[in-house]
């Protein structure tokens, strides 16, 4: 009795967590095997020890998230020629996981070895980007960690940019680094990303949605079972200053269907001037006459 009332409970919670998204997956044509795992919530001494072993604070949303549930997995697959083909899968690495993307170097590493700070553009070398946030840092100015690797398609990363050794880091941001390790700002706040991956239901390589060069054509296909997504692009502009799209004028697109009256057709010049030879012709018959 009791395991089915936290069953009950449990489900829930699942309900809420997911927004839902469980229901909306089992009722999709073709898609099978929807699972969630189940994860006790986290510890409040883990976060505090995760908070003074990283010198970060963790932000009130996703430390709420921890209290909920010590990470996330869901995951579907579609029927595909009697076969199950995993596709979907939404992923939340636990505290645990949350690791530094970064490791610390070595002792035993050669002292000219590449690492990834190499890979930081000088700050005179980044004229001529596109205006947006200030991106990540794989050096000490930057501290970022891991929550979700992406099935190895890239990395979804807590990120702290500005950082100073020694002082606790509070400002966070959720970026998304390729597989070419460039980066590509996400949102602002957990709870947008989390929001993000429900709506995209996990499919393969979504992120790279927000990325110019979009998906790779292997995982277009699974674009059938993508929901109508919305995306906010930049909004032309005439010279008057007004934004649009489509600019319909009404009297082009409305004419009147109604036959237009034709104008009568006048007498020609030609039946004029003959009328007018006759008429002189008669009158000169008439002169005769009286003569």
């Amino acid at each position: 009795m009791e395991k089915a009332k936290e069953s009950l409970v449990y489900k829930g919670v699942a309900e809420r967590l997911t927004l839902g998204v469980t229901r909306i997956l089992e009722n999709m044509p073709g898609v099978v095997d929807v699972r969630l795992a189940e994860r006790e919530p986290a510890e409040k001494r883990s976060l505090l020890s995760w908070e003074q072993k990283n010198t970060c604070i963790l932000p009130e949303d996703l430390r709420d998230f921890y209290l909920t549930t010590d990470g996330f997995t869901l995951t579907w697959a579609v029927k595909l020629d009697n076969e199950c083909v995993p596709l979907g899968c939404m992923t939340i690495n636990g505290v645990a996981k949350l690791c530094p993307l970064l490791q610390p170097v070595s002792l035993f590493s050669l002292p000219n070895a590449p690492s990834l700070a190499d890979l930081d553009w000088e700050e005179n070398n980044s004229d001529g980007l596109a205006p947006g946030p200030s991106l990540p840092h794989f050096d000490s100015r930057s501290r970022i960690f891991e929550l979700d690797s992406c099935e190895g398609n890239g990395k979804v990363c807590l990120v702290y940019k500005n950082c100073t050794p020694g002082v606790v880091a509070q400002q966070s941001e959720i970026w998304f680094l390729d597989r070419s390790l460039c980066w590509h700002f996400l949102t602002s706040t957990f709870t947008s990303y989390y929001r993000l991956m429900v709506t995209h239901l996990g499919l393969p390589e979504w992120q790279y949605s927000f990325t110019p060069y979009g998906p790779s054509p292997r995982a277009k296909w699974a674009s059938l079972y993508r929901p109508l997504t919305f995306k906010s692009e930049p909004m032309t502009t005439d010279p008057s200053g007004d934004a649009h799209l489509n600019q319909l004028d009404p009297i082009k697109a409305f004419k009147s269907r109604a036959k237009v009256s034709t104008p009568k057709k006048k007498p020609t010049t030609q039946g004029s001037s003959g009328s007018a030879a006759k008429s002189q012709g008669s009158v000169g018959k008439n002169v005769g006459v009286k003569r």
